[in-house]
Parts: structure tokens; C-alpha cells; sequence
């Protein structure tokens, strides 16, 4: 595989290409019209205009991207995560026309893409399942029927969905139907699809991950867990590896379990298992998502691996290069998705020009971003600017190199989450390691979070106060004898 196209944008394709120029392989980029002095296009070593800025009329056109890659003489298509990263339909085109699809085989996307599907495909290996339908459904009077039996509250969720999208949470019966019409509706206008299906809910549940390899060989192993628990709207904000509620004997049997969830669809390349824990420890398959992660970067610091690479690896035949026993955890991992988005305002999208833009640098500080100063940040897509990663022999250094790396950061133009990060890292809850999907709703107001930045810049006032006084007071009146300077030691 000599030259790759990544069917992607911003800082998954600056990631996926860093990848493919340490490896020797030439990248191709495609843009849209709000992207033409995008990173990615400036980094690549081709790029292609496909389009206006309406994803749709660019990232979603899967016909003209494989034409692109035809015309490029590419032999694969990495498509990174989002826009076409788990259509099926898609996949299929790809392997149709002779370029390698850079993931799992349309099959295992088919099947895992539905929730209700993968379900029935995971209850052969006796996996645990949180109550609910078997079936997807449509209409409002069979999903009461349903909702009742299982027992309130309830989760209405779109089978064909993801990110939030045509999901509801129900407490009483007499709310239910108008809940759920307005799911199957978000669903049909996101994903072309109306059928929900309904689960328990759990009121307090931790959300831990699971990833996966696969080689076309049968081989497959985990890589270990990832906590996703601090969530706005149902989207991960905060990821960290390890999780500081499993201990050894249950991160086996939740790998063991992700391993079986992969071999009932013959997975191959990099995937994510996804469960619920209860406050009883007892855990629960959620779904499987077929494509890299955007928190993959937490696994790649505790393992030491580079999961692009391994997937180019596998896409091209490639035997697994690990066993189960290979896979280290060396200390610890957080990662937090920088969004321009307003926290003191719902987290509202914060669009404009990035008139400064600088990131953090040190040891085991990491950014992925797909910006740089002057950019625009555009309407038309995600709001996530960058992804920021850092590491530590134990958790409270990863959290120490965290607080940081968001202080050095210096972002002008527009809003960020920047504040609302700092604001996790400095809460007890999360310092302590007990927390849940419910973190952001229990404990996030805008009142408390202007308190919290008011104590933190007080904080970051006495430090720089500090070290002012401390570089006067390293300097003294110079020796006339010696004529040189004195630096206090």
C-alpha cells in the first residue's frame, strides 16, 4: 500500500496522515469549500476539492471520493470516524472497486450499525444485555406497552443512530409517547431511519469501553479499557484509561466479553465494545462501534501503540503483531475534546475566526488538532478544535499535566471547553474517581462553573506572583570581586 486517501477532515486526517508519513506511504486529502486552507489539505501530500461545505455535497458523497481515489491511483481509503466511517453501503462500494477499506468488512459494519441486530447476534455467546426490546419499533402504543413492562425510567434510543441523536430519556408513563415521537423523528432526519428501541435506564451507570484488534486471521485481542463517564448530551467529553473501577479479574471478563461481541460479526481492524457498569459492578453490552475512536489516543499512551498504524497493518494482510499477554498498562491516560462551544451557554457552538490560536508543549503533553491561527471554524461540521492528551506515571499526575496544559493553552476568537476541562479536573468527584454518566448534571451549572474559574484564576494569579518573586529574588547585586553574577541555587 503505497498511497492512502483519507475520506475525512480536520484532526483525524493531520492524525491519520502523521501515521502514513511514518510509515512511507504517500497521503491524499480531500476538502470542501470551507476547507481549502485547512491543516489537513496543507499536510497531505495531494489534495482534491470534492465539494461545497455542506457534508453532504462533500464528506458524504461516497461516489465521488472513490472516483478521487481512483484518479489519486490509491490502494486504500482510511475513512477516519464520523461522515462515512460506519456505512455500510459505503465499505461495500470500496470493496467493490478494488481500493482496500481501511476498517472492518461491510458485513460487521451492517450488522453492529443496527443495535437491535447486534443484540440478537451478541445473545449467542450469553453476553449480558440491559432489559428492553428485541426488536426495533416504530409505533408509540407498542413502545408504552414495552416501556411499562421493563420499567421506568427508560431509554429511547435510535437503532440506527449515535452521538445523542433520536435519544430520550422517559421517568413516567405519561410523558412516554410524546418522547418518543420526537425520537423517531430526530432519528429519520439524522440517519434515514425511524426505528428506536427501548432500554433500562440506569440512573447512575459508569461507561467503559472496550478496544479491540482484529486480523483477517481470526486473531483478536483488547486493548484494554477506556472510562467515557463525563458526558454533556450524551457525548463524551472526558475520556481516561485506565478506569479506576476495574480491577483485574473484572478488566478480564469485560475484555473476554468485547472479544466474543467481535468474533460474532468475524471483526477485522480496530473497534470499540462499549458497556454499561451499574453501581453493582455488574456490566452490560451497549454496542460495538466499528471504526477508531476519537479518545483512541488514551490507549495509544498506556500501550505504547500506534492503532492507525496497526490498522494500515491489517487492511494490507498483515498478521497481528501482538498477543493478549503483549499489551502493557504503563500509568495513566486522560484525554479532553477541545470544542468551540460556549460552557457558560449550554455549550452552544462558537463559530468564528481563530484569531490565536497556540498549544500546550511538554513531556507527555499531546494535541491533536486540525487547526492553527487565522482559521475559520465553520458552521458546517463538528465544533471539536483539538484533542488534548496527557500522561502520568499515576492518575493525579495525568491529572496534574492536564490542569497544566489547559493553562498554557492560549485560544482568541472563540469559546471553548477549555474552562469547563479545568473545571472537571479540580472536582473532587472526578479527582476521587467516583463518578458517572450523571457527573455534568449533577455537579455542572453555570453558576458553579463561573465560581470554579473565579477560584482558578486566583489561583493561577498567586502562582505567577510566586514565581515573579521568585525570579527577583534569584537575582542579587552583582560580587565586584568575582565580577560576575549570583544566582541563588
Amino acid at each position: 500500500m503505497k498511497k492512502v486517501l483519507i475520506a475525512n477532515r480536520g484532526e483525524i486526517a493531520v492524525r491519520i496522515i502523521e501515521t502514513l508519513r511514518k510509515m512511507g506511504i504517500r497521503s491524499v486529502a480531500v476538502y470542501s469549500s470551507a476547507d481549502r486552507a485547512a491543516k489537513h489539505v496543507k499536510l497531505a501530500d495531494e489534495a482534491y476539492f470534492i465539494g461545497e461545505a455542506p457534508s453532504h455535497a462533500s464528506y458524504l458523497n461516497a461516489n465521488l471520493i472513490i472516483e478521487t481515489a481512483k484518479k489519486a491511483k490509491c490502494e486504500g481509503i482510511h475513512p477516519g470516524y464520523g461522515f462515512l466511517s460506519e456505512n455500510a453501503g459505503f465499505a461495500e462500494m470500496v470493496e467493490a472497486s478494488g481500493i482496500r477499506f481501511i476498517g472492518p468488512g461491510s458485513e460487521a459494519i451492517r450488522l453492529m450499525g443496527s443495535k437491535i441486530a447486534a443484540k440478537e447476534a451478541v445473545k449467542t455467546y450469553n453476553i449480558p444485555m440491559v432489559p428492553g426490546t428485541d426488536l426495533a419499533i416504530e409505533d408509540p402504543e407498542l413502545g408504552l406497552d414495552i416501556a411499562q413492562k421493563t420499567g421506568f425510567p427508560v431509554l429511547i434510543k435510535a437503532s440506527a443512530g449515535g452521538g445523542g441523536k433520536g435519544m430520550r430519556i422517559v421517568e413516567h408513563a405519561g410523558e412516554f409517547k410524546e418522547q418518543m415521537s420526537r425520537a423517531i423523528s430526530e432519528a429519520k432526519n439524522a440517519f434515514g431511519d425511524g426505528a428506536v428501541f427501548i432500554e433500562k435506564y440506569f440512573t447512575t451507570p459508569r461507561h467503559i469501553e472496550m478496544q479491540i484488534l482484529g486480523d483477517q486471521y481470526g486473531n483478536i485481542i483488547h486493548l484494554n479499557e477506556r472510562e467515557c463517564s463525563v458526558q454533556r448530551r450524551h457525548q463524551k467529553v472526558v475520556e481516561e484509561s485506565p478506569s479506576m473501577l476495574l480491577d483485574q479479574e473484572m478488566r478480564q471478563k469485560m475484555g473476554e466479553a468485547a472479544i466474543l461481541v467481535a468474533r460474532c460479526c468475524n471483526y477485522v481492524g480496530a473497534g470499540t465494545v462499549e458497556f454499561l457498569v451499574d453501581e453493582h459492578k455488574n456490566f452490560y453490552f451497549l454496542e460495538m462501534n466499528t471504526r477508531l475512536q476519537v479518545e483512541h489516543p488514551v490507549t495509544e499512551y498506556i500501550t505504547g501503540l500506534d492503532l492507525v498504524e496497526e490498522q494500515i497493518r491489517i487492511a494490507r494482510g498483515e498478521v497481528l503483531r501482538y498477543k493478549q499477554e503483549d499489551i502493557p498498562i504503563n500509568g495513566h491516560a486522560i484525554e479532553l475534546r477541545v470544542y468551540a462551544e460556549d460552557p457558560e451557554e449550554e455549550f452552544v457552538p462558537s463559530t468564528g475566526t481563530l484569531e490565536t490560536y497556540i498549544e500546550p508543549q511538554g513531556s507527555y503533553i499531546r494535541v491533536d488538532s486540525g487547526y492553527e491561527s487565522g482559521m475559520e471554524v465553520p458552521i458546517y461540521y463538528d465544533p471539536m478544535l483539538a484533542k488534548l492528551i496527557t500522561w502520568g506515571k499515576t492518575r493525579i499526575e495525568a491529572i496534574n499535566q492536564m490542569k497544566s496544559a489547559i493553562r498554557q493553552y492560549r485560544v482568541f476568537g472563540v469559546k471553548t471547553t477549555l474552562p469547563f476541562g479545568c473545571f472537571v479536573m479540580n472536582h473532587p468527584e472526578f479527582i476521587g474517581g467516583n463518578y458517572n454518566t450523571n457527573f455534568v448534571n449533577k455537579y455542572y451549572s453555570k453558576e458553579k462553573f463561573q465560581h470554579a474559574i473565579e477560584a482558578e484564576s486566583r489561583v493561577a494569579a498567586l502562582i505567577a506572583t510566586k514565581l515573579h518573586l521568585d525570579t527577583v529574588n534569584q537575582v542579587k547585586e552583582p560580587h565586584h570581586d568575582k565580577g560576575n553574577w549570583l544566582v541563588k541555587s
